[in-house]
């Protein structure tokens, strides 16, 4: 049982994974286009991309952590309960839809708080501008790859996110530098190549809800309820908390690169780098996460809590092994790594000083996942986002930001992004330690 166990979660994070790094391929492909472009453009790419993320992942942290309801149902044989909980659902992703284009269409005043350059302010917004038309099919496509992931089929999934890829590679570069007849639109080209390929997955997905006959069981396509109130409380009782936690770790590394631009477009450029390489590196422990929290919710379902916590300690084993791996990795080939995004010896030589700090961020962060994905099948949302306050938001970026411009303590003001990324790391393997306690704690009562 135990290789089995650690074969299906290996197996389905492995599926998982494939898709998401093509999803991360988006960000990589655009980072290289911009830089090849200018150092401007990657420059803003690196502002302009903190803030998009910062909200699409909050509000998709809000509807992934709708994964355990569903898994839960699958495991306790409750197939006709998915599809009315999936349509009630459909309530709480229109409300973050609505909440984030508001955001990403009105982005001036984070963008004066953050004190970001004048000169840069006018191509991010055009940035946002497209993306905020990007985000609903990119929601609703989240809530379709949900509900797989809960079911332990995500292969359809990674298929499409996979083809998308083959799309969106050539369409930014196509729209970025022009050719064709189309004019060069610059960074802006990328934002309306994931436009357009948000929609054309978005409508792959309805296609196949409508016609494979694996969904059919679940009577997903059945007239729309009225709102269920007592319902959507329960969502909002994970999905709230869940959705705010992920806003707190993703602000708390997103805004570094809105405090970082003030330092030039060096060290903006070199900061886009290695956050885009720990963004990559981070799909590995996520899919981990999410296969693992499928399985203990599943045997939660099932009422055997003793296959849950088995589950969970495979899983921790596999997240731990390929953490050390990656960390490892991005130590010894900081520079090697560095080059493939940019020419600029400047660039290269901070990108690599950064890379170190980063290996450490990469560790603490994979643990800290994992932990936060299985206590969401515990139903444990508000603790975590309690930690995640004082640490990321207090000690991280408070941390960093005094580290980096004013001094702390005995050290000067270093005036470098490598002051946020030593801070931020401190604070983030504090934040794994404290998540490791409670979820040990947990299972222990949950016994």
């Amino acid at each position: 049982m135990r290789g089995g166990e650690r074969a299906l979660i290996a197996r389905h994070a492995g599926t998982v994974l494939a898709g998401q790094l093509a999803v991360m391929a988006f960000g990589v492909a655009d980072t290289i286009i911009a830089g090849r472009y200018s150092e401007q453009a990657l420059a803003a790419l690196s502002v302009g991309a903190a803030i998009f993320v910062s909200v699409y992942v909050s509000l998709m942290g809000a509807l992934q952590a709708l994964l355990p309801v569903w898994a839960e149902l699958h495991g306790g044989g409750r197939a006709g309960e998915v599809g009315r909980s999936v349509r009630q659902s459909l309530y709480l992703a229109a409300i973050a839809i609505m909440a984030g284009m508001a955001i990403l269409l009105l982005p001036d005043a984070a963008l004066r708080w953050t004190q970001v350059p004048a000169a840069m302010r006018g191509e991010v917004e055009a940035y946002l501008a497209v993306l905020a038309f990007a985000l609903a099919p990119a929601l609703l496509f989240r809530l379709f790859s949900t509900l797989n992931q809960s079911l332990g089929k995500p292969q359809l999934v990674t298929w499409l996110q996979l083809g998308s890829l083959a799309v969106k590679l050539p369409l930014s570069i196509w729209f970025t530098f022009g050719g064709a007849g189309l004019p060069a639109m610059g960074l802006v080209g990328c934002a309306w190549a994931t436009l357009c390929v948000n929609w054309a997955m978005l409508g792959c997905a309805i296609w196949l809800l409508r016609n494979r006959a694996f969904y059919r069981d679940y009577g997903l396509w059945k007239r729309i309820e009225a709102p269920d109130w007592q319902q959507i409380r329960k969502f909002a009782r994970l999905g709230v908390p869940g959705g705010l936690a992920v806003l707190v770790e993703v602000t708390s590394f997103t805004l570094m690169a809105l405090f970082i631009a003030r330092l030039g477009t060096a060290a903006a450029a070199a900061h886009q780098i290695a956050s885009n390489l720990l963004a990559v590196a981070y799909m590995t422990p996520l899919s981990l996460a999410i296969a693992t929290s499928a399985r203990v919710s599943f045997w939660l379902g099932a009422g055997d809590t003793a296959r849950a916590r088995h589950a969970c300690r495979l899983g921790f084993e596999l997240t731990a092994l390929c953490a050390l791996f990656y960390a490892a990795a991005m130590a010894a080939l900081r520079y090697e790594l560095a080059n493939v995004y940019s020419d600029n010896p400047a660039v290269i030589a901070m990108a690599g000083a950064l890379l170190l700090a980063v290996a450490m961020y990469h560790f603490a962060d994979a643990v800290q996942t994992f932990c936060v994905f299985v206590l969401r099948c515990y139903r444990v949302t508000l603790a975590p986002l309690v930690i995640y306050c004082a640490m990321l938001w207090g000690l991280g970026l408070g941390g960093s930001y005094l580290l980096a411009y004013r001094g702390l303590g005995p050290w000067t003001a270093m005036q470098s992004p490598l002051a946020f990324w030593i801070m931020s790391a401190f604070a983030l393997v504090l934040t794994a330690l404290l998540f490791g306690a409670l979820l040990r704690w947990t299972m222990r009562q949950r016994a």
